[in-house]
């Protein structure tokens, strides 16, 4: 039922040519409170509807915005101000890895924001009362029509004359379109209680059995109860009990050579540097250095840790019992660890821990540095300046 109020003046066409030239005439003619219904997107519409660029986009723009700066903040105050941490060497604030959170976060709230904007204020949802709702025209339009409606509220709208612009148009049909009577209904309707208490029901119990029964009862049990050891579970395949295997004794991993000297204090054999003191080599140890060593022994060696009241700051690397280590000491306190400095051999391979001693040579030579190395830098300089 309707309550009398002209909503609009609805014309159905049957194919997209003539919905395209019916609204270019539509606009020619000075209408501009209607809207054009089709089953599917028609290329050119919204061109010949003159319509202006959509304000979704300052939504989606602004959430965007916001989630980048509530993402940064909140990885800034964190890490920088709640619970500064240095991890690996790292900045506290460290800008490359808060990126892909930043990205996803700013992703997030702009599809959000777009989806949530798009549907409340510009489709005013739920509108579930809109006039156009389960007419003859829109179950038309929904299927292989193509309509137009001319609203009331058009300032030139004049009910004959509206008619009489759409029938030169050469419709199919014309329709008036009037507001429905507004229905309203009680939430403490006993009806919708009932209705709402066994959809509630039924939700929870479905829940409760599949969550706590149908899981365990075969063949839906295959996720908890799986032919395998967890780690630190007992076994009854093993003689012992134990659910974890040590590695056979004295068996190693193809293709690698174990470190032997593991676990002495002051090995007696000690292994030779293979690799020379290059350019890259360097690079590459100074690198690694600057990574995991430099927290606790500083940038340059000098034992001037940056974790100050959370460690024992270690010596000096340029002391002269530390000058006077070979390579291959150096090289067993990074497998082996010392004192309360850790072993990092699950971090560096071979090559990268023999790329920090030759780094570490480099740092000492420079802070000691004899007659010689001076003269020979000063005639570089000089070779250097005359070229």
């Amino acid at each position: 039922m309707h309550n009398n109020k002209l909503y609009g003046i609805a014309a159905i066409f049957d194919n997209p040519d003539k919905i395209i030239a019916a609204a270019k005439k539509t606009v020619e003619a000075g209408y501009s409170k209607f809207d054009v219904n089709t089953p599917y997107p028609v290329h050119g519409m919204e061109k010949a509807m003159k319509l202006k660029p959509s304000k979704l986009g300052f939504i989606t723009l602004v959430f965007g915005l916001t989630g980048s700066f509530l993402a940064l903040f909140f990885m800034y105050w964190t890490m920088s101000l709640d619970y500064p941490m240095i991890i690996g060497g790292k900045p506290f604030f460290a800008l490359p890895a808060f990126i892909p959170v930043t990205f996803e976060v700013t992703v997030l709230l702009a599809t959000l924001a777009t989806v949530i904007g798009m549907i409340t204020f510009f489709f005013k949802f739920p509108e579930n009362h809109h006039p156009l709702h389960d007419t003859n025209y829109m179950k038309q339009v929904s299927i292989d029509k193509f309509g137009l409606v001319i609203e009331s509220v058009d300032k030139n709208f004049e009910i004959e004359k509206v008619k009489d612009f759409l029938n030169s148009l050469n419709p199919i049909s014309i329709e008036e379109i009037y507001y429905k009577e507004k229905e309203t209904y009680s939430v403490l309707e006993p009806r919708f209680l009932t209705f709402l208490f066994a959809i509630a029901l039924v939700t929870s119990g479905s829940t409760y059995f599949i969550l706590n029964k149908l899981l365990y009862m075969t063949p839906f049990n295959w996720m908890s109860e799986q032919l395998k050891l967890n780690p630190q579970k007992p076994s009854e395949l093993f003689a012992d009990g134990f659910g974890m295997r040590n590695p056979v004794k004295g068996t190693v991993a193809r293709g690698f050579m174990p470190y032997l000297a593991k676990g002495q204090n002051n090995p007696t054999e000690l292994l030779e540097n293979p690799y020379l003191i290059t350019e890259e080599n360097i690079k590459l140890g100074k690198s690694k250095y600057l990574t995991f060593c430099s927290p606790c022994h500083g940038n340059y060696g000098d034992g001037d840790s940056r974790l100050r009241g959370q460690f024992p700051n270690p010596p000096s690397l340029h002391s002269q019992r530390a000058r006077d280590f070979k390579d291959g000491m150096i090289y067993h306190v990074i497998v082996n660890g010392q004192n309360s400095m850790p072993s990092y051999a699950p971090y560096l391979n071979v090559e990268e821990r023999w790329a920090v001693v030759n780094y570490i040579r480099v740092l000492q030579r420079a802070k000691n540095a004899s007659d010689s190395d001076i003269q020979f830098v000063k005639k570089e300089n000089l070779n250097n300046a005359s070229n």
